[in-house]
């Protein structure tokens, strides 16, 4: 239930801070008093739209914030958790093991450019979450809502929430999604289907080409390695045998003889110079290591052939993969990769010409489950409609119309295609008068009387739809007289499973409330502002004197009063 509401430089508000009570509470005051500012201010702490004229002339900014019991409110806790918004506070009174109430406080922050910020607990969160979490807290019923009541789909809508069934919705919802999927899954797939054709004809060419290549995976480095060493045997031939010669092979002078000659000489000498041992056994090394290069060098030429058909075949397949590469723009060492990509696509095609075939089948198959739900959720708001029906019927002829008849009518959507709620249209009828037939309201009811159905359709839908706290924002224009104190009788009936704030300007609605705020407009000739004062017992016998009789309270209309808030 709401607690508090604080208000600072808001509209013409300057300070304001409201303690709520629980069960009924009623809001009077003046006409363009601003009644409806707490109202208004509750609906940007729930995440509602500030217009330009939010923030009061001369501030810098509005500061809004409105505190909430959720202690009984388990779907408000879940979703505090989950968002991990909860307020910290300690879980029992240590000193008679109680259950503290569990708080929650929505705040909006507006500056005078527009700027707005808006925080849970004290955490700043997006918009979109005041909203969500707000939606958990209050029920507000604005003073022209009546009107929504002649429009089908909202019709539709109260009848879903009187009957609970989202079950049965969603699994529609989820019918007709899936259908629509499908549908323009196959659509998709027929306007694409001669290019399909002709990209499937292009990819099997190439596909085939490469196929036939089959180049494998770093076999194109082999190759050009390949070419490189056949395209310059000759030369390598002839420059190896030369190096064998200055090795080893020159019998007037070769590499190998100098040096094992320049180690005997300095190993004599080491004799006399032992410091010439080091270098002697250096150039040793130097010898061996030559001799291994000088062996492996002869035994490479030894293995040198040159194999004129061998190099025929690689240089053709060497000049085929630089050619297929450079038609198909790609580096010859992606040449496999690409290949395997283009058969992938080519399988792709092929699976969407499969799924083609099989889609049809997949659709009716879908559009069938979806009519098997859709008639399910028909049954369900039959058997609901009958019970709203006399439930209404009930409410508005205690309602001051006696003889009022309502009922919903159902019947089938004039097209068979999938809708994504159902297949009902969903129509309100009925009638006031005896002998006069039932018919939709916007033809037969007026103003007070299409008030009058709404509200008994709220009371209807609050009772069946547990909100914590319900707001009535002048749901009782077009009412007078003994319908009002039956309106107000309705109310306060509501207030006992819930919480219920009603701006009125009839007496015999604001009488019900267990608690009743006056609003009153302040002004000094250049400032204005709203106050909001909870009556006493007896300043709410005149307002409710005032509201019967007008600006001039007599004896009469104070006596009216008090029988009003005795009654």
């Amino acid at each position: 239930m709401l607690l508090q509401l604080t208000i600072q430089n808001f509209a013409i508000v300057k300070a304001l801070d409201i303690d709520w009570q629980q069960g009924m509470t009623t809001i009077t005051g003046e006409t363009g008093a601003g009644k409806s500012i707490a109202i208004d201010a509750l609906g940007l702490c729930l995440g509602e739209r500030a217009t330009t004229n939010t923030v009061r002339p001369g501030a810098k900014k509005a500061d809004l914030a409105a505190t909430f019991d959720v202690t009984n409110n388990t779907l408000a806790q879940q979703w505090l958790a989950s968002q991990e918004l909860q307020q910290s506070q300690p879980d029992s009174d240590s000193t008679n093991g109680t259950v503290e109430a569990q708080e929650c406080i929505l705040r909006r922050v507006i500056s005078a450019e527009g700027r707005s910020r808006a925080f849970i607990n004290g955490s700043q969160v997006p918009l979109a979450q005041l909203k969500e979490l707000g939606q958990l807290l209050i029920n507000i019923h604005g003073q022209h809502d009546h009107q929504l009541i002649i429009k089908p789909n909202e019709q539709r809508k109260m009848l879903d929430a009187f009957a609970g069934h989202d079950d049965l919705i969603d699994n529609v919802k989820h019918y007709y999604q899936s259908y629509r999927k499908q549908v323009a899954e196959l659509e998709a797939l027929e306007l694409s289907q001669q290019q399909r054709e002709a990209k499937k004809q292009l990819l099997q060419y190439q596909v085939q080409e490469l196929d036939e290549f089959s180049l494998q995976a770093d076999e194109f480095q082999t190759l050009e390695a390949d070419f490189k060493r056949f395209s310059h045997s000759q030369q390598i031939l002839s420059d190896t045998m030369e190096s064998l010669h200055i090795l080893s092979q020159n019998e007037q002078f070769n590499a190998l003889d100098a040096l094992q000659k320049c180690h005997d000489t300095l190993s004599t000498l080491a004799h006399y110079d032992s410091e010439l041992a080091n270098i002697a056994a250096i150039i040793n090394d130097a010898v061996v290591q030559l001799e291994e290069a000088n062996n492996d060098l002869r035994h490479y030429h030894d293995r040198l052939e040159l194999d004129p058909q061998a190099f025929s075949m690689i240089e053709e397949r060497y000049s085929q993969a630089i050619q297929l590469a450079k038609k198909h723009q790609v580096a010859p060492e992606q040449l496999p990769d690409y290949h395997q990509q283009l058969a992938l696509e080519l399988n792709g095609l092929t699976g969407d010409e499969t799924r083609l075939a099989g889609l049809a089948d997949e659709i009716e198959q879908t559009k069938q489950r979806y009519f098997e739900a859709a008639q399910v959720l028909t049954d369900s708001r039959m058997s609901a409609a009958k019970n709203l029906s006399s439930k209404v019927t009930t409410s508005i002829q205690t309602l001051n119309m006696p003889h009022g008849q309502f009922d919903v009518a159902i019947t089938p959507l004039s097209s068979d295609k999938p809708s994504a709620q159902g297949q009902d249209e969903v129509l309100f009828v009925v009638s006031i008068n005896p002998g006069q037939s039932l018919e939709a309201m916007h033809k037969v009811a007026s103003g007070g009387e299409l008030s009058r159905i709404s509200l008994a359709m709220q009371v209807i839908l609050a009772d069946k739809v547990v909100s914590p706290t319900l707001i009535f924002d002048e749901v009782d224009v077009g009412i007078s007289g003994p319908t009002a104190a039956m309106v107000g009788a309705k109310l306060q009936q509501l207030a006992q499973n819930t919480q219920v704030i009603c701006v009125t300007h009839l007496p015999q609605v604001a009488c019900k409330g267990h608690q009743q705020l006056f609003v009153a407009k302040l002004t000094d000739g250049e400032h204005t502002e709203t106050s909001v004062t909870e009556l006493s017992e007896g300043a709410r016998v005149k307002e409710i004197a005032r509201l019967l009789a007008g600006n001039t309270i007599t004896e009469s209309s104070l006596a009216n009063a008090q029988e009003l808030l005795a009654g």
